[in-house]
């Protein structure tokens, strides 16, 4: 049974940081790429950063170039999402995802998804 779970969300001021966390569990980190997307109420669920399986490669979203940090520990099967400088547009729930199984496919930064974890909710506000 493949499993995605996310963690470390939570509420945080303007300008702060947090790290989300994906475990990932019945497949390897050698072999399949994660990304980490995220949907705000009313608005398309967006793709936010990318890391290959291959070489480590990492990809990101225009929105967050600079500031978000994607990271794997392969050993740990889990991969990370530094995220700086927070604002209130970053406010979203955070998923993490992989390509498993059948079923609908997004494919964002040349990566085809379509396994998802439940999310985490990220908040920023005062």
């Amino acid at each position: 049974q493949v499993q995605l779970v996310e963690s470390g969300g939570g509420l945080v001021q303007p300008g702060g940081s947090l790290r989300l966390s994906c475990a990932v569990s019945g497949l390897s980190l050698d072999y399949y790429d994660i990304g980490w997307f995220r949907q705000a109420p009313g608005k398309k669920r967006e793709g936010v950063s990318r890391i290959s399986s291959e070489d480590g490669r990492t990809y990101y979203s225009d929105s967050v170039k600079g500031r978000f940090t994607i990271s794997r520990d392969n050993a740990k099967n889990t991969v990370y999402l530094q995220m700086n400088s927070l604002n209130p547009e970053d406010t979203a729930v955070y998923y993490c995802a992989t390509s498993w199984g059948g079923g609908l496919y997004e494919t964002v930064f040349g990566y085809s998804f379509n396994y998802w974890g439940q999310g985490t909710q990220v908040t920023v506000s005062e």
